[in-house]
């Protein structure tokens, strides 16, 4: 099945864009399910940077619970926009119903198409624990303040999906592995249906959908043209 490749702006958007696919594929990137999911801001991408803000609400051990998530996909190092924590803290819109409290959790989903001097795996997931000053020792349960107000952070390696399929994380991130590529240009990635997990074949439909798309056409041939002239 030929699927258009997410690693250009417009088709990243095209497919978060759909609010059960991105329940699905933000879910099985935080290893959490979300059962509701709303997008919060205007679109504060550059022509490097697709950014989408969202209010999740996920099933945990003690219940439902709101967070904030952000999500980036940037072209190069220097495009990364700084954590927007006070938004999660302080902005009043930022809940589903009028009982909610103010502050939430803000997970961070970072989709990197440039090499960093990271460990050479797809998905790394970073929490600093608390730790005792003076011992150095860990707090396994350092209390509320902690668990509401740190950030934690998912970086995907675009880089590094090459053939990694372990687990349904990685299948479903399948979907940006660029040595799938098929076809002339880098617009179109090749992917079999039969791999793809059933439950969340949603996503790679909705993939296939953007190849018809002619206005996601259209942007991709763009952004290809524009390419090729900074080249020459």
């Amino acid at each position: 099945m030929n699927i258009a490749n997410p690693i250009y702006d417009v088709v990243f958007k095209y497919l978060f864009e759909d609010n059960q696919v991105a329940k699905l594929f933000l879910s099985a990137i935080i290893g959490k399910e979300i059962t509701e999911l709303k997008e919060q801001t205007a679109d504060n991408s550059t022509p490097t940077v697709c950014y989408f803000d969202f209010l999740a609400k996920i099933k945990t051990q003690n219940g439902l619970k709101t967070v904030i998530i952000e999500l980036q996909k940037a072209t190069y190092q220097t495009d990364l926009i700084p954590s927007r924590k006070k938004l999660g803290l302080y902005n009043t819109n930022n809940k589903f119903d009028d009982t909610q409290e103010k502050a939430q959790k803000i997970y961070s989903i970072y989709f990197l198409e440039f090499g960093m001097d990271l460990p050479e795996c797809p998905v790394l997931k970073i929490f600093c624990p608390v730790r005792d000053v003076f011992t150095g020792e860990e707090i396994p349960d350092p209390g509320d303040f902690f668990s509401e107000y740190n950030h934690w952070y998912w970086i995907v390696q675009i880089g590094q999906l090459k053939q990694k399929r372990r687990n349904v994380r990685e299948k479903i991130l399948s979907v940006f592995d660029q040595s799938n590529l098929t076809g002339s240009t880098k617009q179109f990635l090749d992917v079999d249906e039969e791999t793809f997990p059933e439950e969340y074949r949603q996503i790679i439909q909705r993939l296939q959908k953007a190849t018809e798309d002619p206005k996601t056409r259209r942007n991709m041939e763009l952004v290809d043209g524009v390419v090729k002239e900074i080249q020459d």
